[in-house]
Parts: structure tokens; C-alpha cells; sequence
């Protein structure tokens, strides 16, 4: 069965008027005191999930003031950047900031479940975006928000509207579920590997030795360079910026994401392969010091705000160590710095890590390079999933609410 015909199907020949969100949904001005509200049911804007599940954290809740009042099913939608994307249906009554617009259904003939997944659509954030007002912090434009059309089907027969309007939002749920239960069970499997790399790096007293991570027989760490993303260039030899290392990079890689000219490798800091490349600044202690294992075949340049380690143990299982509240809690002595937070080379080579045998150095990795291929992996496990089954909900949801194209082709 082809999209047009499936859409034509579902409409059965009814018609879709488009109505600005003014004439079916209202802001809620009811407000509500903090006192009545506890870290269930109150909602900050910094905590709204852009997920399809429709859940939020729990937000400590101001100890002063009144609250935005939201009942169950109202929308609940980000209104400053950066959180301009995330959207709630509702799920109980409560109240939240002034940095989050809560939108209630007016019209009997507008399901508040199909309105959600209007609103969850892209086309509604960059129509948000364009009409955000504010250079620093852009806050979404109240009324052009409820200038935002919203294709309603057959609003002169309300029941088969909803009818209608109920099948697009059963579809696009059940991709919203196959997503969280991936999710939850991504989540189970994240602690289960988190438990696992403990046990495997921890090691009895007198088991193995414990030796500086700068001891002449072990390795050291060497500063990165001056790199800069404006030394970036399209081909030529490879390179790791140091904050790709927190939006890019695994626990390895074998193929760096840019590249530096011929001219400029020259003159810079080069990791070479086995070596341990390590971000060392940070806006917060926990991903301070991540790291990644280079194990390409050639040098590559390393910037500035990182170092790279050097030495003689299995690459992966350094890395590894790099991730264990064993590493952390030596790291947390020596960061230095308020906003910025940093650890310098010459402290991180006074950490101590386990020398098991190269053997059981290998066999740890082995066991610990299967979990974070079913945790961590784009192209295997998990997350792989969970991306495909996103992108089919996004693709079932642009092909169920595309009523424009759907009209046009008809007409034609």
C-alpha cells in the first residue's frame, strides 16, 4: 500500500483545515503555590526530557514564590534557549517556571495526545527558533507560538476527527514505546557494564602492584599543542581536538574525525599509536579526564586543553581504567579551577594504577569491549536500536501529519 493511498485512507475523504494554535489551545495563567507542590509534581524548564515517553527528573522545588499551574495532558514546552525543543504531555497535575509555556487544549474536536505530536514535530522547533526573540538568551515568541497551524481532520464531524486523529497517535506511540523499553533496558545494561569494568580494574592487596601512572617504567604524559578548530582542514593528516573527545570519541577509535595540513603536523604535539589521548579541562569534574585510546595506524596531532599518555600497557585497558570511580577519586585531589575545571599532566602521572600481567590486561578487555559495544556502539547494540526506531517514529510522524502534501497531490 503506497503513503498517498494510506493517508487517503485514513482520512476517507475528509478534509483538513489548518487553525492557528489560538483557536484550539489557551496558556494557563492559573498559578499555584510552591508549598502545594513537591519534587513529583513540580516541573523546571532544566528538566524537561525531549523524549517520546513523556516523563521529567524531579526538580527541587523553589522555596518562595507562585507557580505556573499545569493539569494532566497540557503541554508543556521550553521556552528559553537552549531548551527551546523540549516538549511534555502532561502526565499529572502540578505546576512549573516561568521559562516553560504550559498549553491547554480549548477545542472539544483536538485530541491534547494528537496536539503533542504536532508540536513534537521539527517543523514546529525551527518555526520556534525563527521566531525567537532575545540575542543572548532567545525566549519562543508567545504569540507567534499560537500562530503555529495545526492541521485539524474533518473538524465539522468531531467524532470521526478524533477517530482520525486517535489512529495517528496509536502509530506514532508504539514507535514511542519499542524506543523507551530499548531505552530502560540500555539503561539496566549501562550499570551492569559500570559494575562489571569495577570489579574486573579492582584488585586484591599484594594481588598485583600499584604503580604512578608516571613511573619511568610505565609511561608519561606529554601536553598537547596549539590546535585550534580553525587549523581544521578537509584532508591530509589526523587530528583530536579536545572537546571532541566528549562529543565524538568512545573509549578508542582507530580514524580521527578532522584533519590537520601536511605544513601544520609538522610543527605539532603528535599522539602516537597505543597512546591514551586525555581531555584535561572541563566545565564539570565528572567528564573531566575522558579519554581515548588511539589506535590508528599513524600519528595524529593533539590539541591544546589535552595530553596524551604514553607507556607500555594495553591501550583499551588504560582507557578502561580511565572510566572507574578508582581513576575519579584519585583525579578529584588534584582539579583546580571555579567555572573551568582542569587537572594537569604532571598530577594525573601521580595516579596510581593496577599492572596486572599483559594477559589478564587482556582478557579484561575482551570482556569489557562486549559491553560497550551493546552500550556505547552507533553501528551494534543498543543505541543503534534506539536511533533506528527514532528515526522510523520521525519518519512515521512527517508521513502521518503531512497533510499539506497529502492536499496538494489530491488537488492535482
Amino acid at each position: 500500500m503506497s503513503n498517498l493511498s494510506f493517508l487517503e485512507k485514513l482520512l476517507d475523504g475528509a478534509d483538513v483545515e489548518w487553525k492557528p494554535l489560538r483557536e484550539i489551545a489557551s496558556y494557563s495563567k492559573a498559578r499555584v503555590s510552591y508549598e502545594f507542590l513537591n519534587e513529583d509534581n513540580y516541573v523546571g524548564v532544566e528538566s524537561l526530557l525531549q523524549n517520546k515517553a513523556g516523563k521529567t527528573q524531579s526538580t527541587r522545588v523553589p522555596e518562595q514564590g507562585n507557580s505556573v499551574q499545569f493539569k494532566t495532558h497540557d503541554i508543556l514546552i521550553g521556552n528559553i534557549r537552549p531548551y527551546l525543543k523540549k516538549i511534555w504531555h502532561a502526565d499529572c497535575d502540578g505546576g512549573t517556571n516561568g521559562d516553560v509555556l504550559v498549553v491547554q487544549v480549548t477545542d472539544e474536536v483536538v485530541s491534547p495526545f494528537y496536539l503533542y505530536q504536532v508540536l513534537s514535530d521539527d517543523k514546529f522547533f525551527e518555526y520556534n527558533m525563527q521566531h525567537a526573540k532575545g540575542a543572548k538568551m532567545p525566549r519562543g515568541n508567545k504569540d507567534k507560538i499560537l500562530d503555529y497551524p495545526i492541521p485539524v481532520p474533518c473538524p465539522e464531524n468531531p467524532n470521526k476527527s478524533l477517530e482520525i486523529q486517535a489512529e495517528i497517535v496509536r502509530i506514532l506511540e508504539t514507535f514511542t514505546e519499542l524506543t523507551t523499553e530499548l531505552t530502560t533496558e540500555l539503561s539496566a545494561r549501562k550499570k551492569q557494564f559500570n559494575y562489571y569494568r569495577e570489579q574486573l580494574l579492582s584488585f586484591e592487596e599484594g594481588e598485583v602492584n600499584h604503580l604512578t601512572m608516571g613511573h619511568e617504567n610505565i609511561g608519561e604524559f606529554i601536553r598537547g599543542g596549539g590546535l585550534q578548530k580553525k587549523d581544521f582542514t578537509e584532508t591530509g593528516v589526523g587530528c583530536i581536538h579536545y572537546g571532541q573527545i566528549y562529543t565524538h570519541y568512545g573509549t578508542y577509535a582507530d580514524k580521527t574525525k578532522t584533519y590537520v595540513s601536511k605544513e601544520f603536523f609538522k610543527k605539532a604535539r603528535k599522539a602516537k599509536p597505543g597512546d591514551l589521548v586525555i581531555a584535561t579541562t572541563s566545565e564539570n569534574d565528572e567528564d573531566l579526564c575522558k579519554a581515548v585510546a588511539w589506535l590508528g595506524i599513524e600519528d595524529i596531532a593533539i590539541s591544546s586543553d589535552a595530553c596524551f599518555y604514553r607507556h607500555n600497557l594495553n591501550p583499551k585497558y588504560v582507557s578502561y581504567f580511565f572510566q572507574t570511580e578508582q581513576f575519579h577519586k584519585q583525579k578529584r585531589q588534584y582539579i583546580t579551577g571555579a567555572k573551568v575545571r582542569r587537572v594537569n599532566a604532571d598530577n594525573l602521572a601521580k595516579i596510581l594504577i593496577p599492572i596486572p600481567s599483559p594477559e589478564e590486561q587482556a582478557r579484561i578487555v575482551n570482556i569489557l569491549d562486549k559491553f560497550d559495544a551493546l552500550t556505547s556502539s552507533i553501528t551494534e547494540g543498543l543505541p543503534r536500536e534506539i536511533e533506528l526506531r527514532q528515526e522510523q517514529y520521525e519518519y512515521y510522524r512527517d508521513l502521518l501529519l503531512s497533510f499539506t502534501k497529502l492536499d496538494s497531490e489530491v488537488a492535482a
